[in-house]
C-alpha cells in the first residue's frame, strides 16, 4: 500500500502471476470517529487463449444459396473483438448481402461467383493483452447452375419464430436479425403495441442490428424484425425484458447534529427486482454493532432521537438484488459548535443602481445558526418583500437604489453563542451616453466627426473605446480620438462602415453606434448615387438535409452597379433575432446553393452592395428546419489545470448552438492518471464549459478528453490532452547555500537544487533575496531594502551585481513554482571587500593672491572603504593652452583644505583631485583657477570687486559662436567680452580628424569672419581665439557645408573634338584592313597561321579529356622560342585568353577562306572528337608551371 494513502498497488512486473491476486477486495478507512468502507473491487486476470485446432473442409456452395462461415473464437476475458480479413490483411467488404453477426460469424444472404476465395480468415483481437489470434483460412468455392433459383427470405439468426432477451437498465440493447434469400432481403424493425424510442434508436449493420441506448423498464416489450424481398417475407419476435440493478432514489447524506437533536438517515433505492436494504455501522452489520439507544432502524430509514456525542459514527447503506448492489457511506457527526461567519469582515460590495445586490454571510455552527440582517448601527431586523433571504445566509436586494448604500450587519446565533459581521454596500449611478453618434453621409476627402458625450458616477473612472465594424480603429493618423468625439480627416472609401463608442467602468458598460457612408462628389446635379434598394421575393427550393437553394430578385441599383450580394442567416432555434454572415456572391448572380448544418431553424436574408454602400436587408425568407444528427465535432481548447492542490479543473470551449447538431447537447468528460494503469473515469455533464475533479493527488499528470453528444449520439472519438492537478507551495528550501565574493561589487551564489518531488508544481526557478545590513566604513545601519533576483529554470547558481563595496550583506534562496514561493533557506552573511572611492563631493578654489590659492573639498559620498589619503595634482597652462609640468601632492585623509603657495602670478592652473583607499585611487574631480595679476600689469583690465573671496569670471571671453554655411564657404560670428583692441583669430579643421587646426587671422576688431575654399558636404569644427597676455579660445562649434551642385551635362556626341577623333579611328582601321589583304595575297604569315602550324599534330597537342580545351604545347625537335610576331607565350603554352582569335580553338582542319575584305567566312569546323585518356601525353614531362598555364 502506498504511504500516506489508501491506494493498494499490485505489481507483477518483477515476477508473480496475476492469477494469484484474483479475488474480491474491499478498502476500510477507520479513525476514532468511525469506519467507512468501499465498494467491492473484483480483480480478474485477462485471458487470451489460443484457437482450438480444427480441420476445416472447403465449402462448396451453389450460386444463390445462403452460407454461414463460423468463427467460434476462444473464450477470453474480456471477450475479443472479431473481424474478418484476407491474406493481405485487408478487411473483407460487407454489404446488405454479406455481413458479420454479433457472434462473429460471417453471413451470406446469397453467394455470388465473386465470393469464391480461399482466404476467409477470422481474427480475434484481445485488447487488454494486446494480442491478435488468427483462425485457419476458410475456403469457399461457388459453382453456378443455370438458371439461378430465386428464394423467399428465411432467417439465419435468430432461429425459430420467437426468442427472449434480458437486458439491464442503462445498458445498450442490441437485437439482431440476419436473413437469407434471393434477391437479398431488406430488414425492417417494429415494436408491437408501441413506437421505437425516438433519439435513442439506431440501426447498424445495414439495419440488421437494432440498437437502443440507455434502456429503461419502459423499453420492455416485443420487437419484431421483418425480412422481405419480392418473393415474400419472414419475421421473428424477440421478447425483451429490462431488469435493473439497484439505483438510487435517495442516497444517505452526511448528517451534522448537536447533542440532544433528532435526525434521520434515508436510504431509498429501486431496481428490478426490488432491492433489499441493509444497514451497517462502522462497517459492521447494524444488528451486531454496539447498541446506541438514540438509534432506531425502520427499513430504509434510521431515526435518531436525543443524540449524544458518542453517537457519532459512519453508517453504510447496502441496496442489492441479483443484478448488483449499491453501497453508500454517511457520516453522522454529533457536534456542538458555536456559530462562525466565514465571510471577510467589512467586505465592500459595489453595484449599479436598479440592479440586484447580493451580500454574502457564509456561516457554520451546530446546531444550525439562525441568520438575521440589520442595516446601520442601530437598525431593525430587515424584512419585507424588498429583500430575499437565502438559506446559505446571503441577503439579496433585487433592485438596489441609491438609498440602499450603507453598512449591513449579519448576525448568526445558536444556543452556544452569537457572532456578527459587517459588510459595506455602495450603489453607483449608471453610466449613460447622453449624446450618441449619429448617422453621417460624407463625400470623399471630407472631414467627419462623431460625438459621444457621457454621464457617469463621479467615483467611477470611465474608459472610452471607439471601434470600426466591431474591430479596432485603423492605425492611421487621420483618426483623431478626442475626449468626447472621434474625428476622421481626409475621408476615403475604406472609412465607410459602422462606428461604435463603448464606455466601460468597473461595474457596467454602455455603447452606441452610427453608420458612416462615404460617397463620391456627384459629377452633375442630375445624377444621384445611392445605396441599392434591398432585394425581394426570396424563395427556397431543393431542400435537402445539408443544403438548400436560395433565389431572389435584385432591387434598384440607384446609378451604382451592384458588385456583390451578402447572404445572412438567422437561427430561430438557438439565437433568434441574431443574423450571421453565410456567404456572398457576385452582383450578377441571383441564386446560390447554401450548405446547412443539422438542427438549425434557418431564415435567410440578402443585402445588395455597390460602391456607395450596403442596402437595407431584404425581408427574411421562409424558415427551414434541418434534421438532427450526431455532433460533427468535439469541444476545442481542452485544458486541465488544478486550482487547488487536491483538484483538477477541466475546461473547454463549448460548442455553439448550431454546432450541437441536435437537442440535448451534453459533454462526456473522461480522465485518468497518466502513467498509471487506471481505467478512464467518465461523467456526462450538461452544456457547460468546466468540470472539477476533486480528491486528486497534488500535481500529477492526467490524460483528459471531452466528447460532445446529443440525443442522437456521440461525436467522433476526441483526442487526448495532458493536464495536471493543482499545485501546492514547495515543501523545502534550497540547501548548501554558498557565496563566493568575486570583487567589491559582484558575488556569485551557489545552492543545491531541491528534489523535484518536493516542488509540487511546475518548477519556475529560484529567487535570491539579498539586502545590505550595514556599511563597514560607517558602521551605521539603515533601512533594509531587500532586492530580489529571479533565476529561471533549474539553475543552481547566479550572480549578484551592483553590490556596495566594504559592506555586510545577507541573502537567502527560495524555490518558486506556479503556486508561489517555498520556504527560505537560512540567511547567509557575506561581506564585500574595499573598493576605490567615488570622487570628492566638491572642490572649491578660493582666496586667490599673487602666489597662492586656497583649496577646499568634501569627502567622497561613497568612500567604499577606509580612506588613506587624497592626491592633488596641478600644472600651469600658458597663453597657447599648453600644459606645464605636473606637480603631485599627497594629503592626509583627515584634511579638508589646503593653501597652495609659491605659485606664479597671473597664471592659470589646472587641478586634479581624488581620494584613495588601500585598493587604489578613485575618480578625480578637476578645476581651474588663476592667480592675481601683478599690480603693474592690471591697467586696462577690470579689477575684481573689493572683498571678493572667490575666483572671479575670467576676462576677456568669447561666447555664442555661430556659423552660417554654404557650399564652399561659411560665415563665422561671435560675441566678445573684455578690453578693447583684442586681436582675434579663427581656427578650423575637418570634424573628427586628427590633423592640426588651420588658423586664419581676423583683421581689426570685427566679430565675424568668412571662411572660404571649403569642401562641399563636409563637417567642420571651428573655434575663435584672441591673442594676448593670457591667450584663450571659445568653445568648439561644428557645422556642415552644403552638398555639391550637379554640373550641367554636356552631350559629348555633339562636340567637334569627339567627331574628329572618331573619323581618325575609322580611317586607321581601313588602312589596316588593306595591308592585311595585301599580305594575304603574297602568302605572308599571321600569328594565327603560326599557331595553326604549331598545333598541326594532334599527338603533340592533345585535347583535354574533361573540358575540350587543349593541353600543354610541346615540340620534341625545336625548343626555340617562337618568333616575335607570335602571341604564344615564351613558356611554350597557349593560354586560352591569349588565343581567342586562333583557329586552334575550333578544330584540326583549316578549311576556311577569307573574303575580299579580309574577313573569315569558313566554318570553324573539323572533327572535335575526344582522345582517350592515355593519348593525353607530351614529348616532355610538363613542369608544374607549364601544367598550370595550360589550363588557364
Amino acid at each position: 500500500m502506498k504511504p500516506n494513502s489508501g491506494t493498494l498497488v499490485i505489481n507483477i512486473m518483477n515476477g508473480g502471476k496475476a492469477e494469484a491476486y484474483e479475488g474480491v477486495y474491499q478498502c476500510t478507512a477507520r479513525n476514532e470517529r468511525g469506519a467507512a468502507i468501499s465498494n467491492n473491487i473484483v480483480i480478474r486476470p485477462s485471458r487470451s487463449p489460443l484457437w482450438t485446432k480444427e480441420k476445416l473442409e472447403p465449402n462448396q456452395v451453389r450460386e444463390g444459396d445462403s452460407l454461414v462461415l463460423h468463427c467460434r473464437p476462444p473464450v477470453g476475458l474480456p471477450p475479443p473483438i472479431i473481424f474478418w480479413m484476407d491474406n493481405a490483411f485487408q478487411r473483407l467488404p460487407q454489404s446488405e448481402r454479406v455481413s458479420q453477426g454479433l457472434n462473429g460469424d460471417l453471413y451470406f444472404s446469397n453467394v455470388q461467383p465473386e465470393d469464391t476465395r480461399e482466404d476467409y480468415i477470422c481474427y480475434a483481437r484481445f485488447n487488454h493483452t494486446q494480442t491478435i489470434q488468427q483462425k485457419q483460412p476458410i475456403s469457399v468455392k461457388v459453382f453456378s447452375t443455370k438458371p439461378v433459383t430465386e428464394r423467399q427470405p428465411i432467417l439465419l439468426t435468430p432461429t425459430g419464430s420467437t426468442s427472449t432477451k434480458v437486458e439491464l437498465r442503462g445498458n445498450v440493447l442490441l437485437l439482431e436479425c440476419i436473413a437469407a434469400g434471393l434477391p437479398t432481403p431488406v430488414i425492417r424493425w417494429i415494436k408491437e403495441g408501441g413506437e421505437l424510442p425516438a433519439n435513442r434508436t439506431f440501426f447498424e449493420n445495414f439495419k440488421k442490428t437494432l440498437k437502443i441506448v440507455d434502456v429503461s423498464e419502459a423499453d420492455s416489450g416485443n420487437y419484431k424484425c421483418i425480412a422481405r424481398n419480392i418473393l415474400g417475407s419472414a419475421h421473428h419476435v424477440i421478447s425483451v425484458t429490462v431488469k435493473a440493478a439497484p439505483y438510487w432514489i435517495t442516497a444517505p447524506r452526511n448528517l451534522v447534529l448537536s447533542p440532544g437533536e433528532d435526525g434521520t438517515l434515508i436510504c431509498r433505492a429501486n431496481g428490478n427486482p426490488k432491492p433489499n436494504i441493509s444497514w451497517l455501522a462502522n462497517g459492521v452489520p447494524i444488528a451486531i454493532a454496539p447498541e446506541d439507544p438514540s438509534r432506531k432502524v425502520d427499513g430504509d430509514t434510521i431515526i435518531f432521537s436525543h443524540v449524544q456525542e458518542r453517537s457519532s459514527a459512519v453508517y453504510q447503506c447496502n441496496a442489492s438484488n441479483e443484478y448488483g448492489y449499491l453501497l453508500a457511506n454517511a457520516f453522522v457527526n454529533v457536534l456542538a459548535e458555536p456559530p462562525r461567519i466565514l465571510t471577510p469582515a467589512n467586505k465592500l460590495y459595489q453595484v449599479i443602481a436598479d440592479s440586484p445586490a447580493l451580500l454574502d454571510c457564509a456561516y457554520f455552527g451546530s446546531p444550525k445558526p439562525e441568520i438575521e440582517w440589520f442595516k446601520g448601527v442601530k437598525g431593525s431586523i430587515l424584512s419585507g418583500s424588498e429583500y430575499v433571504f437565502h438559506d446559505n445566509g446571503t441577503l439579496e436586494i433585487p433592485v438596489a437604489q441609491k438609498d440602499s448604500t450603507g453598512t449591513y450587519t449579519c448576525v448568526a446565533r445558536n444556543e452556544l453563542g452569537k457572532i456578527q459581521n459587517e459588510v459595506q454596500l455602495e450603489v453607483k449611478d449608471p453610466t449613460m451616453i447622453i449624446k450618441q453618434p449619429e448617422y453621417k453621409v460624407i463625400q470623399r476627402y471630407g472631414q467627419v466627426s462623431f460625438e459621444c458625450i457621457i454621464k457617469h458616477d463621479s467615483t467611477l473612472l470611465p474608459t472610452v473605446i471607439w471601434l470600426k465594424d466591431n474591430d479596432e480603429l485603423p492605425d492611421d493618423e487621420r483618426f483623431l480620438v478626442g475626449k468626447d468625439n472621434l474625428t476622421i480627416m481626409n475621408v476615403t472609401d475604406k472609412d465607410d462602415g459602422t462606428y461604435t463608442c463603448i464606455v466601460n467602468t468597473t461595474l457596467d458598460s454602455v455603447s452606441a453606434s452610427a453608420v458612416l457612408t462615404v460617397v463620391a462628389a456627384p459629377p452633375t446635379p442630375a445624377i444621384i448615387y445611392a445605396r441599392p434598394n434591398p432585394p425581394f421575393d426570396l424563395e427556397l427550393t431543393g431542400q435537402l438535409e445539408r443544403s438548400v437553394e436560395l433565389s431572389w430578385i435584385p432591387g434598384d441599383e440607384n446609378n451604382s452597379p451592384i458588385t456583390n450580394f451578402v447572404i445572412e442567416y438567422e437561427d430561430g432555434l438557438h439565437e433568434p433575432g441574431v443574423w450571421h454572415y453565410q456567404t456572398e456572391v457576385p452582383g450578377t448572380q441571383t441564386t446560390v446553393q447554401l450548405k446547412l448544418s443539422p438542427y438549425v431553424n434557418y431564415s435567410f436574408r440578402v443585402i445588395a452592395v455597390n460602391e456607395i454602400g450596403r442596402s437595407q436587408p431584404s425581408e427574411p425568407s421562409e424558415q427551414y428546419l434541418t434534421k438532427s444528427a450526431n455532433p460533427d465535432e468535439n469541444p476545442s481548447n481542452v485544458q486541465g489545470i488544478g486550482s487547488e492542490p487536491d483538484n483538477l479543473v477541466i475546461t473547454w470551449e463549448s460548442l455553439k448552438g448550431f454546432q450541437s447538431n441536435g437537442p440535448g447537447l451534453q459533454y462526456k468528460v473522461s480522465w485518468r492518471q497518466k502513467d498509471v494503469d487506471d481505467e478512464w473515469t467518465s461523467v456526462i455533464v450538461a452544456n457547460v464549459s468546466k468540470y472539477i475533479v476533486s480528491g486528486t493527488p497534488t500535481f500529477v499528470p492526467y490524460e483528459i478528453k471531452v466528447q460532445a453528444l446529443n440525443d442522437l449520439g456521440y461525436a467522433p472519438e476526441p483526442s487526448e490532452v495532458i493536464g495536471h492537478s493543482g499545485e501546492d507551495l514547495p515543501m523545502v528550501a534550497p540547501g548548501n547555500v554558498q557565496v563566493h565574493v568575486i570583487n567589491s561589487t559582484l558575488a556569485k551564489v551557489h545552492w543545491d537544487p531541491v528534489p523535484l518531488k518536493t516542488v509540487r508544481g511546475h518548477l519556475q526557478g529560484y529567487k535570491v533575496y539579498y539586502w545590505k545590513v550595514q556599511s563597514l566604513s560607517r558602521r551605521s545601519r539603515r533601512h533594509v531594502e531587500k532586492k530580489i533576483l529571479t533565476f529561471r529554470g533549474n539553475k543552481t547558481f547566479g550572480m549578484l551585481p551592483g553590490l556596495e563595496p566594504y559592506s555586510s550583506y545577507k541573502l537567502n534562496v527560495r524555490v518558486v513554482n506556479g503556486k508561489g514561493e517555498g520556504p527560505a533557506s537560512p540567511d547567509k552573511v557575506f561581506k564585500t571587500p574595499e573598493g576605490v572611492p567615488s570622487s570628492p563631493s566638491f572642490l572649491k578654489i578660493t582666496n586667490p593672491t599673487l602666489d597662492s590659492l586656497t583649496l577646499e573639498w568634501g569627502s567622497p559620498t561613497h568612500p567604499n572603504g577606509v580612506l588613506t589619503s587624497y592626491i592633488l595634482k596641478f600644472q600651469p597652462i600658458n597663453n597657447t593652452h599648453e600644459l606645464g609640468p605636473l606637480v603631485e601632492i599627497r594629503i592626509p585623509a583627515n584634511e579638508s583644505s589646503l593653501i597652495l603657495k609659491n605659485l606664479n602670478y597671473s597664471t592659470r592652473y589646472k587641478f586634479y583631485f581624488n581620494a584613495q583607499t588601500s585598493v587604489g585611487s578613485g575618480s578625480q574631480i578637476t578645476e581651474e583657477a588663476v592667480t592675481i595679476m601683478d599690480e603693474g600689469k592690471m591697467a586696462g583690465i577690470l579689477r575684481p570687486a573689493v572683498g571678493a573671496g572667490k575666483v572671479q569670471p575670467l576676462y576677456p571671453r568669447i561666447r555664442n559662436v555661430t556659423t552660417a554655411a554654404a557650399e564652399t564657404y561659411a560665415n563665422i560670428s561671435w560675441e566678445y567680452e573684455g578690453p578693447d583692441h583684442a586681436n582675434f583669430y579663427v581656427e578650423y579643421g575637418v570634424a573628427g580628424s586628427k590633423e592640426d587646426w588651420k588658423k586664419e587671422i581676423v583683421n581689426g576688431s570685427r566679430s565675424f569672419f568668412v571662411l572660404k575654399g571649403l569642401t562641399p558636404g563636409t563637417a567642420y569644427k571651428v573655434r575663435v581665439g584672441a591673442e594676448g597676455l593670457s591667450g584663450f579660445r571659445s568653445s568648439e562649434d561644428v557645422f556642415e557645408t552644403g552638398p555639391a551642385m550637379a554640373s550641367r551635362q554636356v552631350d559629348i556626341a555633339t562636340q567637334g573634338w569627339f567627331i574628329g577623333l572618331m573619323c581618325a579611328v575609322a580611317l586607321l582601321i581601313l588602312i589596316l584592313l588593306i595591308v592585311c589583304f595585301i599580305r594575304r595575297n603574297k602568302g605572308g604569315k599571321y600569328p594565327v597561321k603560326e599557331k595553326e602550324d604549331a598545333h598541326a599534330d594532334p599527338e603533340i597537342q592533345p585535347m583535354k579529356e574533361d573540358d575540350g580545351t587543349f593541353g600543354e604545347y610541346s615540340d620534341a625537335e625545336d625548343h626555340k622560342p617562337l618568333k616575335k610576331g607570335s602571341r604564344t607565350p615564351s613558356d611554350r603554352t597557349v593560354k586560352k585568353e591569349d588565343s581567342d582569335d586562333s583557329l586552334v580553338d575550333y578544330g584540326e582542319g583549316v578549311n576556311g577562306q577569307f573574303n575580299e575584305d579580309g574577313s573569315f567566312i569558313g566554318q570553324y569546323s573539323g572533327k572535335k572528337e575526344k582522345e582517350p585518356a592515355e593519348g593525353n601525353e607530351s614529348s616532355e614531362a610538363p613542369s608544374p608551371v607549364n601544367a598550370m598555364n595550360s589550363f588557364v
